[in-house]
């Protein structure tokens, strides 16, 4: 790899030559700018991990109490009957 104006800055060609060793340098933290033509078009960084969020089971049950009941259909019938009521 060449010295640079741009620190952690690497041509396409560097990128496609070396992607292996540049994804380890991102997922230890570092962020790589790729430039095209010496001028820089995109980085390569670690992406966030989401954490996951607790159910909120309580929610949950309010939506399932406000939907409407369909005593004795199956669902296919209930879609049914429902997709006819609108039209």
């Amino acid at each position: 790899m060449t010295i640079r104006t741009i620190m952690n800055a690497y041509s396409v060609a560097e990128v496609k030559a070396h992607l292996s060793e540049l994804l380890d340098r991102a997922e230890a933290g570092e962020e790589i700018v790729i430039t095209r033509r010496g001028h820089p078009i995109a980085k390569l960084a670690t992406v966030a991990a989401a954490k996951p969020q607790p159910i909120d089971w309580a929610a949950i049950e309010d939506f399932r109490n406000s939907m409407p009941r369909n005593k004795g259909l199956s669902a296919a019938a209930a879609v049914r009957q429902s997709r006819e009521a609108r039209y």
